[in-house]
């Protein structure tokens, strides 16, 4: 305030001193006179002014007065509300402190709980895909309609798996363990060999095995499909054996019935398993020859069995009737004795060296002789034919085999080795020609030795016999002399 009562005197006495500046115009006085009346002016009016200055610069202090009383009443309101707030501040930060402190705990807990949550679902996970592969190999889940649906949500990565979800699962291992010991026939429906859906009585051991029976006739087994979760009936019907079994068994009259242990592998292999017709036609054209040598051999066989046993004898006992008969010179009954064997070769030669008995002993021999090589032609015949065609057989397998090799190549050469099956037709027309041709081969041969043994075993007795009767006479001969 005293500072601008100041600048105002400064400001009166710059003015007064301007004013009283000698002035240069003519009249000195005039101006001097002017200047005393613009002064008495000027200090009236600067002294009114002064007085209003003075009453503002009153107004102002009150005013300012009045002001700094309100902002030092405020400014303590806003110091005991800047106290209140940095003690509530400082609560604040203890409770942050504390806070913090629970925010890591419970921070540490989470990431442990998160782990032991993130495997739980893990093993959950898995322990359900388990399941579904237990499940997609079970012949139960055909006649459980559903059953793969209530795992899905356990399955499915973007759902947490709840308690409900868990008790579905372990009612569903539970009850498949209890299934997988209990052998049931139920109605159900199928899809039978021609691909439509019938119903048959279905016959559920465990998990191993299924079988139907449509209409009481058609009997066969069944294979479980997990795409289209339904049974299906193979495409080949089991043996009669099998099917004996499983009808005895599913009718109460018998308690065995086959299983297939391999949950339905044994029962693919016998479905692919080609049968001895369909490995024939797999042989190529060689396998017609090979199978005619194998008719006729057998028929030649067959022919021989007939006659060796058609021929023959028990030459020892026979023998021992002629030698009681010769020295007792009844030759007459030696002779009707061997023509009721005629039809065989040891009576036959044993009659003609009878009828020669007067010659000598040369010539009985030389008789003897010439009928054992009159009976074995018809002994020994077709027996070389079969030997024939006992080495022909092989020979035509291996044949097949050549030629099966050859349309194996060629395959190669058009087709490359990308894909097994251009060149499973080949082979296996060498394999089966050479199947054919060694079991063709192996019995002929072993029917051959067999019926060569016979056939010497009849020359043998021929000849052994011949010998006998030839001595018979003679020494019934040196008697005759001896006495004479």
């Amino acid at each position: 305030m005293k500072m601008f009562m100041t600048i105002k005197y400064i400001l009166v006495f710059l003015i007064l001193f301007l004013y009283t500046v000698p002035s240069y115009a003519e009249d000195l006085r005039i101006d001097v006179m002017a200047a005393q009346k613009k002064r008495a002016e000027v200090l009236q009016k600067a002294k009114l002014e002064k007085e209003n200055a003075a009453k503002e610069a009153e107004e102002s202090r009150k005013r300012i007065l009045a002001n700094k009383n309100e902002l030092l009443k405020k400014i303590t309101e806003i110091k005991a509300a800047n106290r209140a707030l940095k003690k509530e501040n400082s609560d604040f930060e203890k409770k942050i402190t504390k806070l913090t402190a629970i925010k890591t705990d419970l921070s540490t807990k989470f990431f442990d709980m998160e782990g032991m949550i993130d495997e739980l679902t893990g093993q959950t996970r898995i322990a359900a895909k388990d399941l579904d592969d237990l499940l997609s190999r079970s012949l139960n889940s055909a006649l459980t309609p559903g059953i793969f649906e209530k795992i899905k949500p356990v399955l499915s990565k973007t759902i947490f798996p709840g308690m409900n979800d868990i008790r579905n699962m372990t009612d569903i291992l539970f009850d498949e363990i209890k299934k997988s010991g209990e052998v049931n026939i139920q109605k159900g429906s199928i899809v039978n060999r021609a691909g439509e859906e019938v119903k048959a009585d279905i016959l559920i051991i465990g998990n191993f095995t299924a079988a139907y029976r449509i209409n009481g006739k058609e009997i066969g087994f069944l294979m479980f499909s997990e795409k289209s979760q339904r049974l299906f009936a193979l495409s080949k019907l089991p043996g009669s054996s099998l099917t004996s079994k499983i009808k005895k068994y599913m009718e109460g009259k018998s308690d065995a019935v086959p299983i297939d242990m391999s949950h339905g592998a044994a029962l693919r292999q016998l479905t692919h398993k080609a049968d001895l017709k369909q490995q024939i036609m797999s042989g190529g054209p060689i396998v017609w020859p090979i199978l005619g040598i194998g008719v006729l051999a057998f028929m030649i066989i067959i022919e021989r069995f007939i006659f060796l046993k058609r021929v023959h004898i028990n030459a020892d006992k026979m023998m021992t009737n002629v030698n009681k008969l010769a020295s007792q010179k009844k030759w007459d009954e030696c002779i009707n004795l061997c023509e009721k064997g005629k039809s065989r070769p040891v009576p036959r030669v044993l009659l003609a060296g009878i009828n020669s008995r007067e010659s000598g002993r040369e010539d009985m021999e030389n008789v003897l002789q010439e009928a054992i090589l009159r009976e074995i032609p018809r002994l020994e015949k077709f027996m070389s034919t079969l030997g024939m065609l006992a080495a022909i057989a092989p020979l035509l397998g291996l044949l097949g085999t050549v030629t099966g090799m050859i349309n194996t190549f060629h395959a190669i050469t058009f087709y490359g080795t990308g894909d097994p099956r251009m060149m499973s037709g080949g082979i296996s027309e060498a394999l089966t020609t050479t199947m054919l041709g060694l079991g063709v081969a192996i019995p002929i041969m072993l029917f051959h030795t067999f019926l060569s043994r016979n056939v010497e075993s009849i020359i043998g007795q021929m000849e052994e016999k011949a010998v006998a009767l030839t001595n018979i006479v003679c020494k019934e001969r040196g008697r005759n002399n001896f006495h004479k």
